[in-house]
């Protein structure tokens, strides 16, 4: 994913990655890390913190200047489609560049018109079936279908 976003915005001299609260965060960092031993390419890394299940409050873990940067909203799951959606309100009124979404694994149930830009992993569920991404110490150990 990390090449991917390289690819799709060749001309950018850097980037505001932008994690969902916990496991967004974990995968933002670790493509904060790719990013940085394949390009050099300098990134921010802020945290977006919102209820997933209530998403009416969004607030930022801090507030770089985001005029003309790309933002690239990091989670681990797409299921919907509505934590994305909520997650970028916060920066419609900052000006930037551009916005893309990434995420691990994508479930296409889409309720909301959000799509990822950047994904893992798509799979066919029910919408019976839940994916879960473990993160231990800030590290993605795994994800499993229950």
């Amino acid at each position: 994913m990390a090449y991917e976003i390289l690819e799709n915005n060749f001309n950018e001299t850097g980037f505001i990655l932008a994690g969902i609260r916990e496991s967004g965060t974990a995968i933002a960092s670790r493509i904060q890390e790719l990013l940085r031993e394949i390009a050099g390419i300098p990134t921010e890394l802020i945290t977006i913190i919102l209820d997933k299940k209530n998403p009416k409050e969004v607030t930022l873990s801090r507030y770089p200047d985001f005029k003309d940067q790309v933002i690239i909203i990091i989670d681990d799951v797409s299921n919907s489609g509505k934590t994305l959606l909520y997650a970028i309100k916060p920066f419609l009124d900052l000006n930037p560049k551009k916005i893309q979404t990434l995420v691990l694994v994508e479930r296409r149930h889409n309720a909301f018109p959000v799509k990822p830009d950047y994904v893992g992993l798509s799979v066919a569920t029910t919408l019976q079936e839940h994916i879960y991404v473990e993160v231990d110490k800030g590290l993605v150990k795994g994800a499993w279908l229950e």
